[in-house]
C-alpha cells in the first residue's frame, strides 16, 4: 500500500527481511525508539527490529498492519533515516472483532508538520476497511498531575492527565474519550530481602495449605497448559477495564503454544509463577516477568491475576513476592522492574506499594466509537 503525499508517502512495513523491507522495518524501529526516548527519558522500553519482526510474523489471532511515513526522495534510497513516523494497528481476529488498537508516533524533529494526522488518516482507512467500530489508543505521561485546573479525569473517576499535553490534545481533537488512567510503577533491585520475605511468609500463612507455588520459564508444562489458557482468558474479564468496550478474549492450549513460539522468535523470556489450588488441581493465580533481548537490567512485570473465586487469600502478594525473589536469584543483573496497573485497581496497587514499587508515570487509555 502506497499513499502519495506532497513531501512524504505512507507505506506498509512488509513482514520480511528482504532488502526492500529491511530498511522500512529498521526505520519503523528507530522511529518507535525515538518516540519512546522522548516520552520517558530512558531506554527501558526500547525495541529491536528482530523483536518487532518476530511479533509481526504470526498473525493467526491478530492482524498487525504496520505503517510508516517515508520522506520523499527522487531515488527512493533505502535509508531508515527517511522514516518520519510510524503507526501500529492491531485487529483481533477471534474475539473483540469490533475493535482495533492503534498507535501513532512521530519523531520529535518532524512534529507539527502534519505527519501524525496523515498517519492517523491512513490508520482510520485500514480500520474502517476491516469493519471495526471501536478504536482504542494510549498516551503516555511521566507523572500524574495533581488535581486541579487543566487536568482531565477518566470516566472511572480515578486518575488524571494534563489536558494540554500533545497526546491528549491529539486524541480529544479526533473524538476519543478518556476511559481509564493507568499507573506505571518501577521496582528497584537489589531490594530489601527481609521485607519481601516477610510479605511472602505472611501471604503463605494466610493462604494456608490448600495453595502451593508452581513455576516455569517460557514453556508451560503440559500439565498446566489448559489451566494457564484459562487464566489468560480470565485476564480479559477479571481485571478493571474502565469504560473500554472489550469482551472476553478466549485462549486455549493451541494459542498458548503459538504465543510461546512467537515470544521465542522475538527473543523474549517469560518467568511465570503461579499458585495451584491443591484440592482441585487448578491454577488460582499467576504473575510473570518478561525479559527483553536488548537489556539485562530491565524486565517488564507482565500480567498478574488472581481469579475471582480465589480472592481474599493474599495470593497476589504470594506469587509476586515469590517471583521477585526468583528474579533476583536467576537474573542478578536486573536493576529495574516496570509494571502497569489501572488506577482503580486499588488491591493490586496496594500490593505493589507494600513491596516497594514507586510511581513513575502512566498512561491514558482512550476509546473512539466510529459512526
Amino acid at each position: 500500500m502506497v499513499v502519495v503525499m506532497t513531501t512524504w508517502s505512507i507505506r506498509e512495513v512488509p513482514v520480511s527481511e528482504t532488502p526492500d523491507g529491511a530498511w522500512l522495518l529498521q526505520g519503523y524501529t528507530d522511529a518507535i525508539n525515538d518516540v519512546l526516548l522522548d516520552a520517558w527519558g530512558n531506554r527501558d522500553f526500547e525495541r529491536t527490529a528482530t523483536e518487532i519482526l518476530g511479533s509481526m510474523r504470526d498473525q493467526r489471532y491478530i492482524r498487525k498492519p504496520r505503517l510508516v511515513a517515508v520522506a520523499d526522495d527522487e531515488h527512493d534510497a533505502p535509508d531508515p533515516a527517511r522514516i518520519l513516523g510510524y503507526a501500529m494497528v492491531n485487529l483481533p481476529l477471534q474475539d473483540n472483532t469490533h475493535t482495533a488498537q492503534v498507535e501513532v508516533g512521530v519523531r520529535p524533529a518532524h512534529r507539527r508538520q502534519g505527519v501524525a494526522s496523515a498517519l492517523y488518516d491512513a490508520v482510520l482507512a485500514v480500520v474502517r476497511d476491516a469493519g471495526r467500530t471501536t478504536l482504542t489508543t494510549s498516551t503516555d505521561q511521566r507523572a500524574e498531575p495533581p488535581e486541579g485546573p487543566g487536568t482531565l479525569a477518566a470516566t472511572t473517576g480515578v486518575g488524571r492527565l494534563v489536558a494540554d499535553d500533545a497526546g491528549p490534545r491529539f486524541a480529544l481533537a479526533r473524538g476519543f474519550a478518556l476511559e481509564q488512567v493507568e499507573r506505571y510503577s518501577v521496582f528497584d533491585l537489589p531490594f530489601d530481602e527481609d521485607l519481601v520475605a516477610k510479605h511472602r511468609a505472611e501471604a503463605e500463612a494466610h493462604a494456608g495449605p490448600d495453595y502451593r507455588l508452581v513455576s516455569w520459564v517460557n514453556h508451560v508444562p503440559e500439565e498446566w497448559v489448559d489451566e494457564y489458557a484459562l487464566l489468560n482468558t480470565r485476564m480479559s474479564t477479571d481485571v478493571p477495564l474502565g469504560g473500554l468496550d472489550l469482551e472476553e478474549d478466549v485462549w486455549d492450549a493451541e494459542r498458548i503454544r503459538v504465543t510461546e513460539q512467537q515470544y521465542q522468535d522475538r527473543g523474549l523470556a517469560l518467568l511465570v509463577m503461579a499458585a495451584e489450588h491443591v484440592p482441585t488441581h487448578t491454577l488460582a493465580a499467576f504473575t510473570c516477568f518478561m525479559a527483553v533481548p536488548n537489556s539485562d537490567e530491565f524486565v517488564h512485570q507482565d500480567d498478574t491475576l488472581v481469579i475471582k473465586e480465589h480472592r481474599g487469600r493474599r495470593l497476589g502478594m504470594l506469587v509476586k513476592a515469590a517471583n521477585l525473589q526468583r528474579l533476583a536469584a536467576e537474573r542478578p543483573t536486573v536493576r529495574r522492574v516496570g509494571t502497569w496497573n489501572a488506577e482503580e485497581n486499588s488491591y493490586m496497587l496496594a500490593i505493589n506499594v507494600a513491596l516497594g514499587f514507586r510511581p513513575a508515570g502512566g498512561s491514558g487509555e482512550w476509546q473512539l466509537r466510529l459512526s
